[in-house]
């Protein structure tokens, strides 16, 4: 009797240790995959640990590749310039990764410790690096796998003439889903560093938030399979040729979400293809300044004569004015919208905790 019992409480607690070792190695295998990069203290031949970071992006985005399994995967950039000579393509060297792939800030802008000196830069000097069609253009990252989020981050244009074109965030694969682009700039300079276009992207849930486009020729465009995208809380200010390009063939009519967005001082404010888009939807949101309204894309772009809009709580008068760097220096809430401008009711702009800063 004894043994039996001495039997069944070992195989109970060989049963135990072995749920237990499951549950702890559940746990660590949700964790996520992180490096740690800092440019100015970071070394390249380290671990990438927050104690012993890489020192550029480009070894990061490197290792990344060889990561395995469905954890996700974490670039944490410290503070500082980020210099990129070639694009840097966010891919996996597995089809079976499925965690998410994020490089993000270390100090986001709602951190009580945030200042813009503390957001990373991202600079492009390469020339024409791309491959293929428009191959005379040059691009920051170019994402070539779903599920991938960039957030914190300060995109300026290349200056390198040899750049006809310069893309900040493409993603040209049309079959690929979930794109994340949060609380980044995107500063442009066309007499020097332009950026022709801030995010060049195809395929299903492109979602961009709280993100301030600044003198960019193009904010957003997005033309193939647009399935599920958004742009929220947004500001758009002297794009010059059109803010926002959206859809080419069948699926581009698909519902989209445009809202609490200030939409100013640029050329056209949408472009669309002749006999898509029939039914757009523009709510809460100010949009005003722009030479044109809706346009056409064709040879050039022509005013939209056909297509309608669905507006509710459109300003489309007010004076938008940012809060720019001065004499004084750079102000916590630059190239947000000053304390006159019109749209302030609305939460628009780098900051998500608008109460906070």
């Amino acid at each position: 009797m004894y043994i039996a019992y001495f039997k069944h409480i070992t195989k109970k607690i060989v049963h135990n240790y072995f749920i237990a070792v499951l549950f702890i190695f559940s746990i660590c295998s949700s964790k996520a995959q992180s490096l740690y990069v800092n440019p100015v203290k970071g070394n390249d031949q380290a671990k990438g640990t927050l104690a012993e970071p890489l020192a550029s992006l480009d070894k990061a985005v490197s290792l990344a590749k060889g990561f395995s399994g469905n954890n996700n995967i974490d670039i944490k950039l410290a503070p500082g310039l980020y210099l990129i000579r070639q694009s840097l393509k966010i891919e996996s060297n597995s089809q079976a990764v499925s965690g998410k792939f994020t490089i993000k800030a270390m100090v986001m802008p709602d951190d009580v410790d945030w200042t813009p000196a503390k957001m990373p830069v991202i600079q492009v000097t390469a020339d024409s690096n791309r491959i293929g069609k428009l191959s005379h253009a040059s691009i920051a990252f170019q994402v070539e796998r779903n599920n991938v989020a960039l957030k914190g981050l300060k995109f300026l244009g290349n200056p390198n003439p040899s750049s006809v074109y310069f893309y900040a965030i493409e993603r040209r694969n049309s079959a690929l889903k979930d794109l994340i682009i949060s609380q980044c700039y995107f500063i442009g300079e066309k007499n020097s560093a332009p950026i022709q276009g801030g995010i060049f992207a195809q395929g299903e849930g492109i979602h961009i938030d709280h993100c301030i486009f600044y003198n960019c020729k193009n904010a957003v465009l997005s033309f193939i399979n647009v399935k599920d995208f958004s742009i929220t809380h947004s500001i758009i200010y002297g794009a010059y040729e059109a803010a926002i390009w959206l859809g080419y063939g069948p699926d581009a009519d698909l519902p989209f979400t445009f809202h609490n967005n200030i939409v100013a001082n640029g050329n056209y404010f949408w472009v669309g293809a002749k006999g898509i888009h029939k039914n757009y939807l523009f709510s809460n949101s100010v949009i005003s300044g722009n030479a044109n309204y809706l346009g056409i894309n064709g040879d050039t772009i022509v005013p939209d004569q056909v297509n309608k809009s669905t507006e509710r709580n459109i300003d489309k008068s007010g004076k938008v004015v940012l809060s720019e760097i001065t004499a004084e220096g750079v102000q916590r809430d630059y190239l947000n919208l000053s304390g006159t401008s019109a749209g302030r009711q609305i939460d628009a702009g780098i900051f998500i905790n608008k109460k906070a800063n």
